[in-house]
């Protein structure tokens, strides 16, 4: 069985920096066995997708949003973890918000979303699998176009 770690490697794909707060809020809780991870955004470093879903911006572009929303949670994840991903237990709910005109599709939210859920199961295997919703913003933080925070269960150090 693979490690988180391994599995990023395996899929190209490589962890941020975790982001630090940009307001009067910490990047994540730890109370417990739980982490409560502040929402993440659609920005890592100078590489940004923004725009609304049913104006300039289509359900794979909006995935793709997504898909770095993941790469921050899970940077959030390994810094919470004292930089070993394997004490991720399970990734217990996403909460998604794509921001998106009130003539977007209801069905492409949560479609936008999967790029988030998609990632997660593919590095956590079953682990992965998790609660969430996926809901539309008229405007997100920095004009992106996901923001999903993450509550994960992790075992004790």
């Amino acid at each position: 069985m693979n490690t988180p770690e391994q599995n990023l490697e395996n899929l190209g794909l490589t962890l941020p920096e975790a982001a630090a707060p940009v307001a009067n809020y910490v990047p994540y809780v730890v109370s417990g066995n739980l982490v409560f991870i502040s929402g993440q955004i659609s920005k890592i470093g100078d590489n940004a997708i923004g725009g609304r879903l049913g104006e300039d911006l289509t359900v794979e572009q909006g995935q793709a949003a997504a898909k770095l929303s993941a790469l921050n949670l899970i940077a959030q994840m390994k810094a919470a973890c004292g930089g070993d991903l394997s004490r991720v237990k399970r990734i217990v709910k996403l909460g998604g918000f794509v921001q998106a005109l009130p003539s977007a599709t209801q069905a492409d939210i949560p479609k936008v979303i999967n790029g988030c859920s998609d990632i997660m199961v593919a590095v956590f295997g079953d682990a992965g699998r998790h609660a969430r919703f996926a809901v539309s913003a008229p405007s997100l933080p920095l004009d992106v176009a996901v923001e999903i925070d993450a509550i994960v269960e992790i075992t004790p150090a």
